[in-house]
């Protein structure tokens, strides 16, 4: 306990505290400064469950897993895939395919913010060279969310292809070796050696894809602000907005935890539907 003590004092500095606060600020109502006014009880989340704009933004924040965690786990396991094969130069492509990590959230969404402007973008103007009308990336309320996810999907490549291309790297290579000698050809390796032994490091990165996506938050801020017409507002934005421009702070709070549970619920479905596909030997 004394080795563990740092790390607990940590935790419970800036995770357990700021949770046990947040619950009890969603009991009350906040002014400024985190001063309690008045208890309320259940009004916050009467409140939430009510309103129109939460219910838009909880619709909105589902859709954007969707439209985000599929094209993740694809686009990575692809690119690793490809990366385990032992082919000469291929360091270099490890490098290009993992360079998303060390991108930042604001440099990565300015990069966006660039090539989707509806004139000057790099892909209206290269889809203006086949012949296609431009598209209104960021200002129409049926491509905004698409472009955030665009755009959240190129982020979050990087680590996952490295911790993918690390799973693929420790699968035994005499299981291969064993396999070509019984005539089993590229692709019945693939999906009777490979992705079975992959599937507890695949299982790992659809749970933190699923996680990382209800927070997302920079490129949000960045590109479209919630908008058009709230499209974008996803519930963590929606949580900034109301605490910070709004001062709506209980409110807030009271977002903050419904975003918990539901997290909470969709991460134990995950491990009730999920982990028995999981081959772990």
């Amino acid at each position: 306990m004394l080795y563990l003590a740092p790390a607990l004092i940590l935790l419970l500095v800036f995770l357990f505290y700021p949770m046990a606060k947040t619950l009890y600020f969603s009991f009350f109502n906040v002014t400024g400064g985190g001063v309690t006014e008045g208890f309320i009880g259940l009004d916050n989340y009467a409140k939430l469950l009510s309103s129109q704009e939460f219910l838009q933004s909880m619709k909105a924040t589902f859709l954007f897993v969707l439209y985000v965690v599929p094209g993740e786990l694809i686009i990575s396991l692809f690119l690793a895939i490809i990366a385990s094969e032992k082919m000469k130069g291929m360091g270099f492509f490890r490098t290009v395919f993992s360079s998303t990590l060390g991108v930042s959230v604001a440099a990565g969404a300015t990069v966006f913010l660039f090539m989707f402007h509806p004139s000057l973008g790099a892909i209206n103007n290269l889809l203006g060279m086949a012949g296609i009308e431009p598209i209104e990336w960021l200002t129409s309320s049926k491509m905004a969310l698409v472009s955030i996810a665009i755009t959240t999907i190129w982020m979050h490549i990087g680590i996952n292809f490295i911790i993918l291309l690390g799973g693929i790297q420790n699968i035994p290579e005499e299981m291969y070796e064993s396999a070509k000698i019984d005539g089993a050809g590229y692709f019945s390796r693939l999906f009777k050696i490979t992705i079975p032994l992959l599937s507890p490091v695949l299982f790992f990165v659809l749970i933190i894809a699923v996680i990382g996506s209800f927070q997302t938050f920079g490129q949000i801020d960045l590109l479209t602000s919630g908008g058009p017409n709230n499209s974008t507002n996803l519930i963590v934005y929606s949580i900034y907005q109301q605490a910070f421009s709004y001062g709506h702070f209980g409110f807030a709070s009271a977002q903050a935890i419904v975003l918990f549970i539901v997290i909470l619920i969709v991460t134990i479905i995950q491990f009730q539907i999920g982990e028995r596909k999981v081959h772990y030997q």
